[in-house]
């Protein structure tokens, strides 16, 4: 990337927390070094970048883009138009943005936006969070200059002189948990002394996790611990209208927590599906109990098969 300043950077990304937060982090950490630093943020309209990065602070681009269904869908024959029209709309980004260099970090925006950068000779690296490398990404490792992974072993999916051992990127506001535990549990209205379990499966939730936490709901209650559920949208409305008859007092129910750092601040246990970006992060809980799930009907996981657990990992 050329010395100069101010840089302008692009980052592109998006569809579940675990390539948004990275993003982030990245994004963050980039404008701590570098005040000055022009950074735009490119995503796939309708997805949950289009929320989460403007509340973070940052400008984002949407691409009409998704992936392709498993079954013969319309949204499956609409995709080559998608695909050709996000690539030009990267295009036309690019153009007028003039990136010193662009980053990825997975989702389905991702993959035009890379494809674009590296046409255009500009300085791009991928950040792979997971230990089993995506199509897209493995694709774009052949064009990219770097590519930063998280786990060893990952010479098997992209050029060995490409790779750096970086981790995760990890928010800044995840550290320190400790000195926030008591205004974390005065956010969610807890007392202090008690035990505090939280559950999250993932930015879009997890089924099997859900209906594992509705089905001994009632010992938890009756254990008098205090509970934080992130359920994911799609099953929100669901699990709120199951426990209108529960005692509510110790239980606070999410779609989505945006103050994760209070929710991991607060909690003596964490329950989690087993998502790249959830085992870095529930590294820095400074030692406390973690349990991580790995969907069991995968034989085959983006996010870890078998589960490896990340090391020597810093923060972003």
């Amino acid at each position: 990337m050329k010395s100069k300043q101010p840089y302008r950077i692009i980052i592109s990304g998006g569809g579940t927390g675990g390539h948004i937060y990275p993003a982030i982090a990245i994004a963050n950490t980039f404008k701590e070094r570098h005040p000055d630093a022009e950074i735009l943020f490119v995503g796939a309209t309708g997805k949950m970048e289009m929320t989460r990065v403007p509340e973070a602070g940052y400008t984002i681009i949407g691409l009409w883009i998704s992936g392709l269904q498993r079954s013969l869908s319309l949204s499956n024959l609409v995709f080559p138009l998608k695909l050709i029209l996000s690539y030009f709309k990267a295009r036309s980004i690019v153009k007028r943005f003039k990136p010193d260099a662009v980053v990825g970090t997975g989702g389905y925006a991702s993959g035009p936006m890379m494809m674009v950068a590296t046409q255009r000779k500009i300085p791009s690296l991928i950040q792979e969070q997971n230990s089993y490398a995506g199509l897209t990404n493995k694709r774009l490792s052949e064009k990219v200059q770097k590519v930063c992974v998280a786990y060893p072993g990952m010479e098997k999916y992209f050029p060995k002189e490409k790779l750096v051992f970086t981790g995760n990127p990890v928010r800044n506001d995840i550290l320190n948990l400790e000195s926030k535990r008591m205004q974390a549990l005065n956010h969610f209205a807890f007392v202090p002394g008690e035990k505090t379990l939280l559950i999250i499966g993932g930015s879009l939730g997890a089924r099997t996790i859900n209906e594992s936490v509705l089905g001994g709901l009632d010992k938890l209650i009756d254990a008098r611990v205090q509970v934080i559920w992130q359920t994911g949208k799609m099953y929100f409305e669901s699990i709120k209208a199951q426990i209108v008859d529960k005692d509510l007092r110790r239980l606070r129910v999410y779609d989505f927590l945006k103050q994760m750092d209070f929710a991991y601040a607060a909690s003596d246990v964490v329950v989690s599906r087993a998502g790249a970006l959830s085992i870095s992060e529930c590294v820095w809980r400074g030692g406390r109990p973690s349990w991580c799930l790995r969907p069991m009907w995968r034989k085959t996981t983006r996010q870890g098969m078998p589960l490896p657990w990340p090391t020597n990992m810093q923060p972003s």
